[in-house]
């Protein structure tokens, strides 16, 4: 089984795609399951976030795994197959692993270094562990993800390369100032109480917002949201009077639709008597703020759209090339690890059948001795199993090592092959392992 990744970003295709083959959260379980259900496929996980659609799989077939995973993802995104497969890429095994690693140390963000992506690949895979769609691959392989983006924050300056998708956006409704000062004294609007809106609401309230107004469809979370920032809730029916007396709006929710139109912007925009523009970013996928909005007077809208096509600060290079660096030694650490845990239940079935082989010899030689005291047998019987143990501490230990290199793959059906070993009692030894994981 080899790992295998297709999937579609920020990178790869543009947001109008983007934002139609977004996935409702209900539609993740349904896609793992899909996927495990299909032939090549013997796990599955899929990272959906605002710019990147990827499933993960590991597959027994290349070229059928990636037949079939683009299919699902067509199919579940609603965006035709002829359509999607243009945008799509595809990584095989290590380059997989690279893959998913430098995502997660953020080098592959719309905004370089921004971490949030972290918090996303452990939602990943606890979906995955959730729907049972995660076996030994990606359990290892995702939890070393989160390992290796929380080594990469701490050991360079990543985090100072470049800013959460929050942080950027207001920085672009700021406009040069900085957030802090741009935001003092403002009223902000926050339609949503997800993590990205949380947070919005978090920078805005720390930067010194004069008033703060959470909106969300279920109230509840609005009102912890805004209890724990000293702002307001509000229920959704009453965005519309608000928007008149913001002067920043932030949304980001699940929602499958428009939450705020061109009229309702509009409506708002000339009820204003503040010259200063209405500041509105929709960080949302699919948009929540109507594009329309573009063109209305007296209003900027930030959106996903337009922060792709923005040119962020340059990032220090010496800390994103630390960070390669740390890629490059995590994959290959990875992988000799992989590689060398293919051949462990080979290596325990051949000490097996050896152990079988001793204890068998030793019963036939016990009827020819039976004048043979126990201080003697026992010695003897010592002996014949550190012989054994000698003869195969070399060759067992050497293997291991072998197979832990690129092209090791083979020593394992080697070692089965020149000592005929069964092949259920090797299965036998890696089906308890599997659970353990």
């Amino acid at each position: 089984m080899s790992l295998l990744v297709v999937g579609l970003s920020h990178r790869s295709a543009p947001v109008s795609v983007l934002e139609r083959a977004a996935l409702e959260p209900g539609e993740r379980g349904k896609l793992l399951q899909d996927a495990v259900g299909a032939e090549p496929a013997a796990e599955a996980a899929v990272l959906s976030t605002c710019n990147r659609i990827e499933l993960y799989a590991d597959v027994d077939k290349f070229h059928a795994g990636v037949a079939e995973l683009s299919t699902l993802l067509a199919q579940h995104s609603g965006v035709s197959l002829d359509e999607l497969t243009p945008y799509l890429y595809v990584h095989y095994e290590d380059r997989a692993v690279h893959h998913l690693f430098s995502v997660a140390c953020g080098l592959d963000s719309m905004v370089v270094g921004e971490g949030q992506i972290l918090g996303q690949i452990k939602d990943a895979l606890a979906v995955a562990q959730e729907q049972h769609t995660a076996g030994r691959l990606l359990n290892d392989l995702f939890q070393q993800a989160l390992r290796v983006g929380k080594r990469a924050h701490s050991e360079t300056g990543i985090d100072k390369a470049g800013q959460s998708l929050v942080t950027f956006g207001l920085e672009q409704l700021a406009a040069g100032a900085s957030v802090q000062e741009w935001a003092y004294g403002k009223r902000a609007l926050v339609i949503g109480a997800g993590s990205m809106s949380s947070l919005a609401a978090t920078v805005l309230a720390r930067a010194g917002a004069g008033e703060l107004v959470i909106a969300n469809r279920t109230l509840a979370r609005a009102e912890r949201l805004a209890e724990s920032l000293q702002g307001r809730a509000v229920p959704m029916a009453a965005v519309a009077g608000e928007l008149a007396a913001a002067d920043v709006v932030v949304s980001c929710t699940g929602a499958t639709g428009l939450v705020l139109t061109a009229s309702d912007i509009e409506a708002a925009a000339g009820g204003r008597r503040r010259e200063a523009a209405l500041a509105v970013l929709d960080l949302a996928m699919p948009r929540d703020v109507d594009v329309a909005v573009h063109r209305i007077d007296g209003v900027r809208l930030v959106d996903i759209e337009s922060l792709a096509d923005a040119e962020a600060d340059a990032p220090m290079a010496g800390d994103v090339e630390a960070v390669r660096a740390i890629v490059a030694e995590e994959v290959a650490a990875f992988g000799a690890a992989q590689r060398a845990a293919t051949i462990t239940p080979t290596v325990v079935a051949l000490r097996t059948m050896a152990a079988d082989v001793v204890a068998g010899e030793l019963a036939r030689l016990e009827g020819r001795l039976h004048g043979m005291d126990d201080k003697l047998r026992a010695e003897v019987t010592q002996t014949v199993r550190r012989v054994v143990d000698k003869l195969l501490h070399a060759p067992t230990v050497r293997v291991k090592q072998l197979a832990g290199e690129p092209g090791g793959a083979g020593y394992a059906d080697a070692l089965r092959e020149l000592f005929d070993l069964d092949p259920q009692a090797v299965a036998a030894v890696s089906n308890p392992e599997q659970e353990r994981q």
